[in-house]
């Protein structure tokens, strides 16, 4: 596993935005760079999410389009609906 070094980022930040960090680290006794390092890793796996999501989406519209093979809503919300009642449903069948 190759070991990465940590580097200096400089980001400006408003003069508001600076002052609710340094209110937010103090509370925290936590220094303000540890405050900025958590907020960036927790946007980048929400976007990297996110963006996973928008790339399964595209390829599902592909595969629809390819095959015309679909479920629809009212489907997927009866099966939903049998989950959230706590009974075993399978996932509806596509169909075209």
């Amino acid at each position: 596993m190759q070991t990465l070094s940590k580097s200096a980022v400089s980001v400006r930040l408003s003069p508001e935005v600076r002052a609710r960090l340094h209110a937010l680290s103090e509370v925290r006794r936590s220094s303000a760079s540890a405050l900025v390092v958590q907020a960036v890793a927790s946007f980048l796996d929400r976007e990297e999410k996110r963006e996973a999501i928008r790339r399964e989406c595209i390829a599902a519209h592909e595969e629809y389009m390819l095959t015309g093979l679909h479920v629809t809503g009212e489907e997927v919300d009866a099966w939903v609906d049998r989950l959230l009642k706590g009974e075993k449903a399978e996932l509806p069948e596509c169909h075209a």
